[in-house]
Parts: C-alpha cells; sequence; structure tokens
C-alpha cells in the first residue's frame, strides 16, 4: 500500500513538473507591458513613438523591435518590409476583452481598431489592451507581426497559421474597403456579424460557412463582386479548418459588433464628416477664384 502511494505521488510530481514546461506563460500583464517598435524607425521617431504610447523609464517594461525578418517568421511576409507602426501591450484579466486604441489614426491609413480586434481574436489574442502608433503615415498591418512577436518573447504561444490567417483577414478586410468602396466600419461589422454566425451555428461544411456568408451579406445589405464573395468563403472556411472556436469569444466579438455600431449610428461623427467637407470644399473654392481673379 505504502508503494502504491508512493508510485502515485512520484507520477503526480512528474506530471506538475511536465505542465509547467507545456502551459502557457501568461507574463504579458498591466504590471508588466510590452512595447515592440519598428525598427524602420530612426532614434528621434522612435523617442517620439515612446511619448505617444506613453512610455516612462519603468524597469518592468519590456522592450523588443520588430524587423522584415519576423514578419517573414510569423506570417510568411516580406523579410525586406519597412517596420514603422508599433505598439504597447498590456494583458488584462479574463474576461476583460480586447481594447484597441490606435494613438495616431491620421498616420495608420487602412486599419480601425475592430479591424484590429477582428484579426487578434483569430489568431488567439484575448484579454489585452493594445496601442498603436507609428510616427509617419503606414498602412498598419504590420503592427499585428510585432504583437505576436511580444507574446512570442514573454513565452505566450500563438499557433502561426492562425497568425497567418489573421494577417489574411486584415488584408481581406482593407481589400473590400478599397475595391467595393465599403467604409471600414461596414467591412467591421460584416466581418463580426459573419464570426457571430459561426459561434452560434458551429458549422460542419464549406457549404454552411457559403450559406452564413450569403445570408449575413443579406441581412446588411452588401452587394460584393463574385470575386469578393469567394474570398471571404475561403477566408472563413480556412477558420472552420482551423477549428477556431468563436463561441469561446463570443462575448469579445459582440463587444466589437457594439462598437461597429455605435461608430455607424453616430450622429455626431458623420456630422464631424460633414463639416470637414464642406470646409474643404470652402477652401477649394476660394482658392480657385483666387488664382482665377488673379489670371483674369
Amino acid at each position: 500500500m505504502k508503494q502504491s502511494l508512493k508510485s502515485i505521488a512520484a507520477f503526480l510530481m512528474i506530471g506538475a513538473i511536465l505542465f509547467s514546461f507545456t502551459a502557457p506563460v501568461h507574463a504579458i500583464t498591466e504590471e508588466k507591458p510590452i512595447v515592440v517598435y519598428g525598427d524602420a524607425l530612426s532614434d528621434a521617431e522612435k523617442q517620439e513613438v515612446k511619448n505617444l504610447l506613453d512610455v516612462g523609464d519603468n524597469e518592468s517594461t519590456e522592450e523588443y523591435t520588430v524587423t522584415g525578418e519576423d514578419i517573414a517568421n510569423y506570417i510568411g511576409g516580406d523579410p525586406n518590409s519597412n517596420m514603422y507602426s508599433s505598439a504597447k501591450i498590456m494583458g488584462e484579466s479574463d474576461g476583460s476583452g480586447l481594447s484597441i486604441n490606435i494613438v495616431t489614426p491620421d498616420n495608420i491609413t487602412d486599419v480601425t481598431t475592430e479591424m484590429y480586434a477582428n484579426a487578434l481574436l483569430t489568431a488567439g489574442v484575448e484579454n489585452a489592451t493594445v496601442d498603436v502608433a507609428s510616427p509617419v503615415q503606414v498602412t498598419g498591418t504590420s503592427a499585428l507581426t510585432g504583437i505576436y512577436k511580444a507574446y512570442d518573447a514573454e513565452g505566450e504561444q500563438l499557433d502561426k497559421e492562425r497568425m497567418e490567417l489573421a494577417n489574411d483577414e486584415l488584408g481581406v478586410a482593407t481589400d473590400l474597403a478599397e475595391k467595393e468602396g465599403m467604409n471600414q466600419e461596414k467591412v467591421s461589422e460584416l466581418l463580426t456579424e459573419i464570426k457571430q454566425a459561426i459561434a452560434e451555428q458551429n458549422p460542419a461544411t464549406k457549404e454552411d460557412i457559403e450559406q452564413i456568408v450569403e445570408e449575413q451579406l443579406n441581412n446588411l445589405e452588401i452587394s460584393l463582386s463574385e470575386e469578393d464573395r469567394q474570398m471571404l468563403i475561403d477566408l472563413f472556411n480556412r477558420m472552420r479548418d482551423l477549428n477556431i472556436d468563436f463561441g469561446q469569444v463570443r462575448d469579445q466579438l459582440e463587444d466589437i459588433a457594439s462598437k461597429v455600431q455605435d461608430l455607424i449610428n453616430d450622429e455626431g461623427f458623420w456630422n464631424q464628416v460633414e463639416a470637414f467637407f464642406n470646409n474643404l470644399f470652402r477652401m477649394l473654392g476660394n482658392l480657385f477664384d483666387s488664382v482665377f481673379g488673379e489670371a483674369s
């Protein structure tokens, strides 16, 4: 009997040791933020980014640099890419969700906070606050690679296929905004609604995915070319193949959907857009009047 108890104890100890090596290390916390800088930044630009991201001289802050080699390693991208986008990541408690802040919205031209949140959920990132900044105008897509590197450097392994898929999702989102003339908020709404439907229906086949995509396009009254419609179906079918369980992050998807809807319904926001263009046309009109007046 005593020998059996010793054997069981030894087994449990070995199991505990093995678990300590295989369990994810949740090293990114609110008390220990991670900052990742694009390697194309000059010294002056890096200091500007530090100020933008409110990075002090806190000894607990870990700092890394993301390079073109990283973009090739994590998502199979171009190793010659110039990396300017930088990010600060702070872990949050379970259930907090994802909070994305674009600190320099004028310089992140193609990606919205909701697009980042959607892609990060696809990659497997949950419960974090992420601040993104760039001192120069960039698309913003490379910021994902820096976030992936931060998790990897701190011992939290993200699945490479999911990271590549998340990057492709961001590419699809920006393509739809450019090619189909949809605003970025509408694109984010579409992707989020499709994910929510997948979470609820748990599709088993590509045909099921196709039906969900068609339903959401109809619900949102969005018309796409056959090429872009197929691009969406293929993207979400890859998610199905990877067995990404969006049911586990349903609350975060609902939070993204709510934020997108608030922005779409924000009358003040659209009033600001209208005022901007009115002022722009007024300035152009004055400019033309001045030019033609001098010419006559």
